[in-house]
């Protein structure tokens, strides 16, 4: 596991901008490193209650980071504390792009961000498909807040809530995402996670459109992605059948 956390440890390493926070926490992250995750985010929690530093992102980045690795390891699911880390670790995600507000930090952390992305989406998706809509939408919920660009996750929240009856908020949810989407540019360009998302967002949406009898909804959902996923036989079997 070390050896794959060496690239945090190089990112870390790297001088940080003068108007960023005065800590850089080089406590956590060796903490981090050494798979001492308890230790870490107890340590962050303390950062986060003190007056100097409570504001600061980083700490909550860390305790995303470690509750995201202590999710994988049943040794830690299986303690009662623990078995919502997938959970926690996106709450503290959440947390943290709040607290960057000027993003001094994130961009320097896609590795984490296609991660965590990947393992939510496969947890959003799993909810949203045994019919979970409530607890799917609470996974996009957060998603979209320490991604608000993430133009797939808008849409499945949006579809969450139209499978809730929450009509206004779907369509709250819904102009998020013609704003993701329009600074997409290009689908195609989209990093491995996001672009995926986008592709299940826009099949999962019309075949319920079409279940529903809104065929033209449901086309022109499907529109959205025609220059970009007909390669994929789930999309462009769809695609044929509505057009």
């Amino acid at each position: 596991m070390k050896h794959l956390l060496l690239p945090f440890v190089l990112l870390f390493a790297v001088p940080f901008s003068a108007s960023a926070q005065k800590h850089v926490y080089d406590d956590l992250l060796v903490l981090y490193v050494d798979e001492e995750y308890e230790k870490c985010i107890a340590k962050a929690d303390r950062y986060t209650e003190k007056d100097d530093t409570r504001r600061d992102p980083l700490p909550y980045l860390y305790k995303s980071m470690c509750y995201h690795e202590m999710s994988k390891l049943e040794k830690y699911t299986s303690q009662h504390d623990y078995r919502y880390a997938d959970r926690d670790a996106l709450k503290n995600a959440a947390l943290y792009r709040k607290k960057d507000k000027k993003n001094e930090f994130f961009s320097n952390f896609e590795d984490y961000w296609m991660e965590l992305n990947t393992h939510a989406m496969g947890n959003g998706l799993a909810l949203y498909e045994m019919g979970e809509f409530s607890k799917a939408r609470r996974v996009f919920d957060r998603m979209v807040v320490y991604m608000p660009e993430n133009a797939g996750a808008w849409r499945m929240r949006a579809l969450c809530q139209e499978r809730m009856n929450l009509k206004r908020d779907a369509i709250e949810s819904l102009k998020q995402f013609d704003e993701a989407y329009a600074a997409i540019g290009d689908p195609a360009d989209l990093p491995t996670d996001q672009r995926r998302l986008l592709r299940q967002a826009l099949i999962l949406e019309a075949e319920y459109l079409l279940a529903t009898g809104r065929t033209t909804e449901a086309k022109a959902a499907m529109a959205l992605g025609e220059d970009t996923f007909m390669g994929n036989a789930e999309f462009k079997a769809l695609f044929d059948e509505l057009n």
